[in-house]
């Protein structure tokens, strides 16, 4: 029998002494603990910022010849060969080691056969362990009972056992289905249920890694990593709520959105083209009565593409049309890409040539490829350096009175090529590789941007990113990436998204109707219904592609966007509170039933539903020529929005879905604040709110500040508490730091509406 190692403790670290490598066992938190190997990497997370650690008791014993870990949440047990194996505080198993041998996949191929199937003009790998594990690998147990979750917006399903992933961040412009092992963003957060016992892993290695969570064998899933320490973090709770809080409190959370960022926004390439396009949409979409805050610029408004310009052929004076933008309720949030125009009369590449702050080749020359502005250099994000002066070139944007910044392009994508992984980056002040910096390269670019905004603006920044790494929540709003216009992306938008606040992403969305291909009038239209209640609501497509505003099919689909949005509008005060209430907890807004009722079987792998908080259940149509569905209700007692109908959970029903229905469903119990009829988000502070009250008895919290700065931080919000017991209700203002408090306030109950007026004197609601 193998000795234990002899081992060292600095507070809440310890080191055992393997003879191959030593691992560390850090203690943050009694639901937290890292697990580190030192292989000679450097360098600081680029996921996790500040300390993490808090004070921690634990205890450290030898039993049955392995060392016992011990904390209030967690224990950890270590033998002899280094195994690690992780239960929660009643001893339920919920990471532990594979002891057996890997098994390649038998793909049942020889050599001779590979050759003639790739002549036909199939793919086939074959995996040798090598590929997969030639610098390490952690391999797990897979119990027979075992779901797991998170890794952001990988294709797919929601649930991700029985596939296998790559974090390596890629423009992928092909349809992408659910086979895809990667995409625009690396978020390597794993979300399990083991058994019914929630958990969390956390690998925070920014090179290309690879996960195979049960394809190869139904035993095992397992990580490895082409480079990097080792370096992951086990995250434990009593609940999967618990793991988000957990991860987010790790990673950091998204920050409190300014308030008409929640609402709809139009978008297309090839808009801002011409002035007069753009005025056109704005015109119409007034005109039509369809409630919007915001228009998107595409790389068109640039000269030539060369970011941090206005071609002023097309834009004489782009300050004066952003002010008149803004007179009808619009904002104005153009495309930036990372590619500099490689021109010696432009003077964002010459600065970049002066202070060295582009990516260089190995022999010490400017890296140039091509991507829209032709022959272009990349700003080398890793430096602080370089992030300093990205943010200080955002003036141009915002001196034009722009309200946000879209970052596209930036996994890095390149039209020549893909960037050699031997081309010099930076991380922070330390030279490195692009195999190191490619997956943070997004990251940064947000975290640049973000600077510049909340330097020039004084605003919370609102900034969108395709490409990203985790911890990018806490700088950016991000979208799913160039999907297409096809049933089979509406489809997956929801476990899309549900997976990315299962990731710490609540900011998220889609390109509603689809960005390549055509959109069709019913794709469209169950695409706004199903994606009404997404944060980031934008409608999006591709130059050359069929139009798809919502006017461009005529009737009944106009008329069905606009029911739509202007629902969207009436639930804004609600989604604002989720996302106060996420500033805390670090749970999304749209989650996946699993996340309300992990105890629940139905709900583990149910792709086509989701909730909206705790309270609303959205069961969208999502296949062609539907129109009813099987609508599962899990516990609780549930009343369809449109009807008042009641049902009890726990049970399939069948909903009649035609065209211009939503199935939605209240959970019994809820207050939903109910905002009012608008074009657009005022900055203007609301004196009356509506609250809609489903049920005799509840308590409900709402939210208020100015909507835009960073005032709140210091105490200028209010917080409203509704409680309603047997039908009577009380309003309480349990938290004044904001003025206009609500006037008045109506309460819409089953049967009548009661209005409560605000009395200074008492600082009280009264009838």
């Amino acid at each position: 029998m193998s000795t234990l190692p002899k081992y060292q403790q600095n507070q809440q670290t310890i080191t055992f002494d393997y003879p191959h490598r030593p691992l560390q066992l850090s203690i943050l938190t009694p639901s937290i603990i890292r697990v580190f190997a030192n292989r000679g990497e450097t360098g600081q997370s680029y996921a996790i910022e500040d300390d993490k650690q808090q004070p921690t008791d634990y205890d450290l014993t030898v039993v049955a010849h392995q060392y016992v870990l011990t904390t209030s949440d967690l224990t950890v047990k270590l033998d002899a060969d280094g195994h690690v194996d992780v239960y929660d505080a009643a001893g339920h198993a919920l990471i532990t080691d594979f002891r057996g041998e890997r098994h390649l996949l038998d793909k049942g191929v020889d050599k001779v056969h590979q050759k003639l199937v790739e002549a036909e003009g199939h793919s086939v790998t074959n995996v040798t362990i090598d590929d997969h594990a030639s610098y390490y690998q952690v391999v797990k147990e897979l119990a027979a009972d075992e779901h797991l979750y998170g890794l952001g917006d990988k294709t797919g399903y929601l649930d991700k056992r029985g596939f296998e992933y790559d974090n390596w961040n890629i423009d992928y412009p092909d349809p992408q289905l659910e086979i895809l092992p990667n995409i625009y963003k690396s978020i390597p957060v794993l979300l399990g249920l083991k058994n019914g016992h929630p958990y969390g892993l956390f690998f925070d290695n920014p090179y290309k890694s690879h996960l195979d969570l049960g394809k190869e064998s139904n035993h095992y899933y397992f990580y490895s990593a082409v480079a990097g320490n080792l370096d992951y973090y086990i995250l434990g709770g009593a609940t999967l709520k618990a793991i988000v809080t957990n991860y987010t409190y790790l990673t950091g959370r998204t920050p409190l959105p300014q308030k008409w960022t929640l609402g709809y926004q139009q978008s297309r390439w090839g808009y801002s083209a011409s002035q007069a396009e753009v005025q056109a949409i704005a015109d119409n979409l007034r005109e039509k009565n369809l409630p919007c805050d915001a228009i998107h610029f595409d790389v068109d408004y640039m000269r030539g593409y060369r970011v941090f310009t206005w071609d002023r052929a097309k834009y004489a004076d782009p300050a004066k049309f952003v002010a008149h933008l803004k007179q009808q309720g619009f904002k104005v949030v153009p495309i930036i890409d990372p590619g500099v125009k490689q021109d010696p009369d432009y003077t964002i590449y010459q600065e970049g040539l002066q202070h060295d702050y582009f990516v260089k080749t190995p022999a010490g020359e400017t890296y140039i490829n091509k991507v829209w502005p032709g022959n272009s250099a990349f700003p080398d994000f890793g430096r602080p350096a370089v992030r300093h002066w990205w943010a200080q070139n955002t003036k141009v944007l915002t001196d034009t009175g722009v309200a946000g910044i879209w970052n596209d392009m930036n996994e890095p994508a390149s039209f020549d090529g893909e960037i050699p992984l031997d081309t010099v980056f930076s991380d922070q002040d330390t030279p490195a590789t692009h195999k190191k910096m490619h997956n943070v390269y997004g990251h940064n670019m947000a975290r640049a941007t973000y600077a510049g905004l909340k330097e020039h603006q004084g605003t919370r920044p609102f900034v969108i990113t395709r490409a990203a790494y985790a911890g990018t929540q806490k700088y950016s709003t991000v979208w799913t990436g160039d999907n297409r216009s096809m049933w089979p992306h509406l489809q997956m938008m929801i476990p899309q998204l549900c997976n990315l606040g299962l990731s710490g992403f609540s900011f998220a969305g889609t390109d509603i109707g689809g960005f390549a291909s055509d959109s069709s009038a019913e794709l469209l239209t169950r695409w706004i219904e199903a994606a009404i209640f997404s944060p980031l609501l934008r409608n999006h497509a591709a130059m050359g592609t069929r139009h798809q505003e919502p006017w461009s099919f005529g009737e009944p689909t106009l008329s069905i966007y606009r029911r739509y949005l202007k629902l969207r509008y009436r639930f804004i005060p609600f989604l604002y509170d989720l996302f106060a209430d996420e500033t805390q907890t670090g749970l999304p807004i749209m989650r996946p039933l699993v996340l309300n009722y992990p105890a629940d079987q139905r709900v583990r792998n149910l792709d086509d539903e989701f909730m909206v908080g705790d309270s609303l259940l959205v069961a969208p149509i999502v296949q062609k020529s539907q129109t009813k569905r099987l609508v599962y209700l899990p516990a609780g007692d549930w009343i369809d929005f449109w009807n008042n109908q009641e049902y009890r959970g726990e049970q399939d029903i069948v909903v009649a879905a035609p065209l211009d229905k939503l199935p939605l469903f209240v959970k019994k119990g809820t207050v939903l604040p109910w905002g009012p009829a608008v074009s657009y988000i005022s900055d203007e502070p609301d004196t009356t709110m509506t609250f809609k009250l489903y049920g005799n008895t509840t308590t409900y919290q709402h939210y208020q500040d100015n909507g835009t700065d960073f005032a709140y931080q210091d105490g200028h919000y209010n917080r409203y508490t509704i409680s309603v017991t047997d039908g009577q209700v009380q309003v309480r203002l349990t938290h004044h730091g904001f003025e206009p408090v609500y006037q008045t306030i109506q309460l819409d109950l089953a049967d009548h509406q009661l209005l409560l007026h605000y009395d200074a004197a008492t600082a009280s609601y009264q009838a």
